[in-house]
């Protein structure tokens, strides 16, 4: 027995026993997971019927056959994760109606979803308006059946969403209550007969909670996409803003490269022009050389002209002195005679 299964049935027994009901039979009481008997009150006569004999069955019932209790003998029936294994459960149905007495309750809980469980076959799912079509057909068996109230449960922790149905046998007093299950208990889709007369609905859902929670997913991938979209859009505009400035470094790298190549070419330059600096220094050196050897020269020149020049001044002074001197013009007429020897 599932979680839900577990708790609706403990609610029923909370709102709807009555200190007169004394018998409980149950449908498809085999405990392989749970019981429907732990909510019984205590002192209650309970007998659990099923196909096979095992832990919790009293009677053993053949799928189809009758259920083996007088007519008008129990005063509460219920059944469990049953009905959707049952071929023929609206007849199931009307079985568990005629041993109830006038007034007595029946409890149905079916799964209105969930995967498939064969027991031995799984067969059929209850939505919403399940039990009002129990009522209509109880009536065309001429049997009077209302809807205490009906509902789809919440999906628990286990995955199931249980079709959960209350029936009253029609009956001297009217539906006696301490509040319903669908006021306990998390509901959709919920049919309320306890003012008599025709249900009335409550909490309308078209969707199954399984709908609804893929609706929910829908929503969120499609907030995640439209988040992706986003992220995308910016991711693409980050790659543009890269291209661009890829774009942009690779017009600055070829543009540093054809700097590097102007400042080598100008290195080249520069060096040449600083060899050619070098060079022009050497020949200025050497210039500069010759030009103090030539300034020695010509001062080693000027001495010796300024010598020449006085040795000069001093024989033209000697000179003077002889040509003026008495002794040269006493031997004139001798130089005149040898001079005429000489040419002759």
């Amino acid at each position: 027995m599932h979680d839900t299964a577990h708790e609706h049935a403990r609610l029923f027994f909370d709102c709807y026993w009555q200190p007169d009901f004394t018998t409980v039979a149950e449908l498809g009481s085999y405990d392989v997971n749970g019981r429907l008997r732990d909510h019984a009150p205590p002192g209650v006569r309970y007998i659990g019927m099923d196909m096979e004999p095992g832990p919790g069955v009293d009677l053993v019932v053949a799928p189809g056959q009758p259920l083996p209790l007088a007519d008008a003998s129990i005063d509460v029936a219920v059944t469990s994760s049953c009905f959707e294994h049952d071929i023929a459960f609206w007849d199931s149905f009307l079985e568990l109606v005629r041993i109830l007495r006038p007034g007595g309750l029946l409890y149905l809980n079916a799964p209105s979803n969930y995967a498939v469980h064969r027991y031995p076959l799984d067969c059929w799912r209850f939505y919403p308006d399940a039990g009002l079509a129990l009522c209509q057909w109880a009536a065309r068996q001429g049997v009077a059946v209302d809807l205490a109230e009906s509902f789809i449960g919440q999906q628990g922790g286990e995955g199931w969403c249980d079709f959960v149905a209350v029936f009253r046998k029609a009956g001297p007093g009217t539906l006696r209550r301490r509040g319903r299950i669908a006021g306990q208990a998390p509901a959709a889709n919920i049919l309320d007969g306890g003012a008599g007369g025709a249900p009335v609905r409550e909490a309308e859902r078209g969707q199954t909670d399984e709908m609804l929670a893929i609706a929910g997913l829908r929503a969120s991938l499609a907030e995640r996409d439209a988040a992706l979209a986003v992220r995308q859009a910016d991711h693409d505009a980050q790659a543009a803003t890269l291209a661009a400035r890829d774009a942009e470094l690779t017009r600055q790298a070829a543009s540093l490269a054809a700097l590097q190549a102007e400042a080598a070419e100008r290195a080249a330059a520069q060096e040449a022009l600083a060899a050619r600096c070098a060079a022009q220094a050497r020949a200025l050196a050497d210039c500069e050389a010759s030009l103090a050897e030539a300034g020695a020269s010509a001062t080693a020149l000027a001495a010796r002209l300024a010598e020449a020049e006085a040795a000069l001044a001093t024989a033209e002074s000697h000179l003077r002195r002889v040509l003026g001197s008495r002794s040269w013009q006493l031997t004139a007429p001798l130089r005149a005679v040898l001079q005429r020897v000489h040419r002759g």
